[in-house]
Formats: structure tokens, C-alpha cells, sequence
């Protein structure tokens, strides 16, 4: 059972970066997690590499500005 089980999160600049690793780190605590980044094409990459079945990661593209 991991730390985050059950919960949701959204995390914005998640195609690199802190963003990233903060929604792997949740993702790895077994969050559902939203990626967001203005940058569509590298944050949907970003979340088939932590999540290669796409079984609880979701992406957006979004500017937050």
C-alpha cells in the first residue's frame, strides 16, 4: 500500500523538472495523477515513462500564466 493511495493530484509543469519528478514521485506512491504543461507532446511522454500503461496518469495541456 503506498502513501498516497486513493487520492488524486494535479501537478502543473510536470513534462520536466521538479513538475516531473514530483508527479512521479506521487504516481510511485500509487496517486492518481493529472500531468499538466503548456508543452503537450513532452508531457504526454513524460507520462507514458512513468506510467507506460497509462493506467492512472492523465495529461493536458494548459498554461497556467
Amino acid at each position: 500500500m503506498g502513501r498516497f493511495d486513493g487520492r488524486a493530484a494535479v501537478v502543473t509543469g510536470a513534462a520536466q523538472g521538479i513538475g516531473l519528478a514530483v508527479a512521479s514521485r506521487l504516481r510511485d506512491g500509487g496517486a492518481r495523477v493529472m500531468m499538466a504543461d503548456i508543452q503537450h507532446e513532452k508531457v504526454a511522454a513524460a507520462a507514458r515513462r512513468i506510467d507506460p500503461r497509462g493506467a492512472s496518469t492523465g495529461v493536458c495541456a494548459v498554461d497556467v500564466a
